[in-house]
């Protein structure tokens, strides 16, 4: 490989490593707390809320990231950075509601119950006990989630979003070099899916010895 292409391009590689994780955690707490929601949702006892929650999630799983972006990029005519890091929230979230549902639906419905027959109410009983324990029950497939989200960053190059792919065609446009180019992206996106897939498996371990 020619390390002059990194050595030459290492501010533009860095800016867009460093939007990579700017975006990736906005659109980390963002899906996450939005996918909560959404996941409660579709289990409350109320038919409504589970219609709007269903539609949400057939909706927008459904459809490409792609258009999403596009409809904040285009129609709404938002910049890239802030069109893009919604779009990623609202699609993983989708994702993320998933997996917190079903981590609701693994917890015995009788923890429920003994929460509302002691005075709470049904917000108030999911937020202080069922909640906490669905979260430790879905650990893994929230990792993957948040890994998917990183390298689903790179969508933002299309929108103009500044991040690490959109850096990438810049230097492959007047350096007139593909391969090398792509390649010392793919070891920029390694950086932050090796650690947080270390972090999950760590947190993973952490909780299941503590439960």
């Amino acid at each position: 490989m020619d390390f002059s292409i990194l050595a030459e391009n290492m501010d533009m590689y860095l800016e867009g490593f460093l939007k990579t994780i700017q975006i990736s955690l906005l659109a980390l707490v963002g899906s996450f707390f939005l996918g909560a929601v959404i996941a409660v949702m579709r289990i409350a006892p109320f038919k409504p809320l589970n219609w709007i929650g269903t539609a949400y999630v057939e909706f927008v799983r459904n459809i490409p990231l792609l258009i999403i972006a596009f409809l904040f990029y285009y129609g709404a005519k938002m910049p890239g950075f802030a069109a893009g890091s919604l779009a990623l929230t609202i699609y993983t979230a989708a994702f993320i509601a998933e997996a917190i549902r079903a981590g609701i639906l693994s917890i015995h419905k009788g923890q429920m119950e003994a929460a509302r027959s002691s005075g709470l109410t049904y917000g108030q009983a999911m937020r202080m006990i069922v909640l906490p324990q669905a979260i430790k029950v879905v650990i893994p497939p929230l990792g993957n989630q948040f890994i998917n989200l990183v390298k689903n960053s790179s969508i933002l190059a299309v929108i103009a979003g500044g991040e690490l792919m959109y850096q990438a065609d810049l230097i492959s446009l007047h350096t007139f070099v593909v391969f090398d180019v792509y390649i010392f992206v793919a070891i920029f996106y390694l950086v932050i899916t090796i650690p947080l897939s270390l972090g999950v498996g760590y947190l993973e371990k952490h909780l299941a010895k503590s439960s």
